[in-house]
């Protein structure tokens, strides 16, 4: 087998690296309340998601179709 370092090795080296210069990712908590304006977007995508259907086909695969006006 041989001794060179694989590409998995070698991304969290750099990683690593790029980590000690750059710090840790930024979390915050998820259970804090939605902004006015993050309220009013999801609002507005689900309106446009209610314009389309998803059809399921026997194989498993999905598409999306405009929902017909009922």
């Amino acid at each position: 087998m041989s001794n060179r370092e694989g590409f998995i090795e070698r991304f969290m080296r750099l990683t690593g690296r790029a980590r000690a210069f750059f710090g840790p990712a930024q979390s915050s908590s998820l259970d804090h309340p939605m902004t006015a304006e993050n309220q009013e977007l999801l609002k507005q995508r689900q309106s446009e998601a209610d314009q389309w259907e998803t059809i399921t086909r026997a194989d498993g695969s999905t598409y999306i179709v405009p929902r017909r006006p009922s």
